[in-house]
């Protein structure tokens, strides 16, 4: 699984049917360089808004067959070709679209309804989008692709407070801080105490729950694809181990995966059976 700058998103990697990794790799292009407009460099948020404006009338004009603009052609080419050989959804796109563009003006969070409905919109239509590219439908895998890329994106909040929070980004929500009693500004400050640690501990138990109830979908996904969701559930799972085995400290640290702990996701991967229920330990 190679997980590059756009977080938890396996590009046309070895696992990847090879038909399918022009059209991932489109999608990754896509969604990686507007991430890259809403985040990156040193732009004002109203320079960063009318860039992503602009990205969007250039995505509407690739759906419609116009010309775009010229300053992205390594992105819209490559996706005006899939848009056409494997109908995507454009709405999915669009979402994305949505989710950066909230980036730039948001930076808290009242409560996880709030958060979710962003995961929704940052985060799930990417496993929808590789759904359609698989030929996998149905509402059941749907929701169950949901879980998992929310899981993800939520994982990716806890691993990264300590990169977040010096941004004045906080993806906690209020609520949950209120219910440990603990203050956006200390957060904020990255002042680490035992409410803290248990506040981030209830955010890795959450991430974890939505994991689990999306895992089953590996066994939906046929072939070498299904090996890779495997992967990327799993992935997903030793992050919150490593965030639960720093005593949930990621206020200062950032725990992070390393190419020596590949034997143990594939051998985890490997006993993902249907008939089994997946287990995630919780103190490792």
């Amino acid at each position: 699984m190679s997980v590059d700058h756009y977080e938890n998103f396996p590009v046309a990697s070895l696992l990847c049917p090879p038909a399918l990794r022009p059209a991932v790799a489109a999608i990754y292009h896509f969604a990686r360089t507007a991430d890259d407009i809403a985040d990156e460099g040193d732009a004002t948020p109203a320079q960063r808004l009318a860039d992503l404006a602009a990205y969007r009338a250039d995505l509407a004009a690739a759906c419609q067959g116009g010309a775009t603009s010229a300053r992205w052609p390594q992105v819209f080419g490559p996706l005006r070709a899939v848009l056409v050989s494997h109908a995507l959804p454009v709405e999915l796109l669009t979402d994305l679209l949505s989710a950066f563009e909230q980036d730039v003006t948001k930076t808290t969070y009242a409560d996880r309804a709030e958060l979710l409905d962003y995961c929704r919109r940052s985060a799930n239509p990417v496993g929808r989008l590789l759904l359609h590219l698989y030929g996998v439908g149905g509402a059941q895998a749907l929701q169950q692709s949901d879980a998992i890329c929310t899981a993800l994106q939520l994982a990716n909040f806890w691993q990264d407070l300590s990169v977040d929070t010096p941004r004045g980004r906080l993806y906690v929500p209020a609520s949950d801080c209120a219910r440990r009693a603990v203050d956006a500004p200390a957060l904020l400050a990255q002042r680490d105490a035992p409410n803290v640690r248990a506040l981030v501990a209830d955010m890795v138990d959450w991430a974890r729950d939505l994991m689990l109830a999306g895992a089953p979908l590996v066994h939906a996904i046929p072939g070498r694809a299904g090996w890779e969701l495997r992967l990327v559930v799993q992935g997903g799972l030793r992050i919150l181990e490593k965030i639960t085995a720093i005593d949930h400290t990621t206020l200062q640290t950032r725990p992070r995966l390393h190419w020596y702990g590949a034997p143990l996701l594939l051998w985890r991967a490997l006993w993902m059976r249907p008939d089994a229920p997946l287990i995630a330990d919780k103190s490792a």
